[in-house]
């Protein structure tokens, strides 16, 4: 009977040396945060290349003589504003 007993206790007592401590926690925590500062980073300097290359692109074609730019002039400049608010957006999703 005692040894019925001492193996139950020793049973209900593994799933909680399993699970993760409060350091692995915070270490994904800190990871994840190393990580994210990183891609937002990226994000920024994506939307700084794109908003670059369009006005250089919109201005040659502007030398050209093609006056008609419109459609150019809103492409690059929503796909800054798009990259921008993905990070906002992963910015919010993660709560970081």
């Amino acid at each position: 009977m005692r040894a019925i007993i001492a193996f139950c206790l020793w049973v209900t007592g593994m799933p909680a040396l399993a699970q993760p401590g409060i350091a692995e926690m915070q270490q994904a925590r800190h990871e994840l945060v190393n990580t994210y500062f990183s891609a937002f980073d990226c994000a920024l300097v994506l939307a700084t290349l794109f908003g670059l290359f369009g006005a250089v692109t919109i201005y040659k074609n502007w030398q050209d003589g093609k006056h008609h730019i419109d459609a150019a002039v809103s492409g690059w400049f929503y796909a800054a504003i798009f990259v921008l608010l993905s990070g906002i957006f992963l910015r919010a999703l993660f709560g970081i």
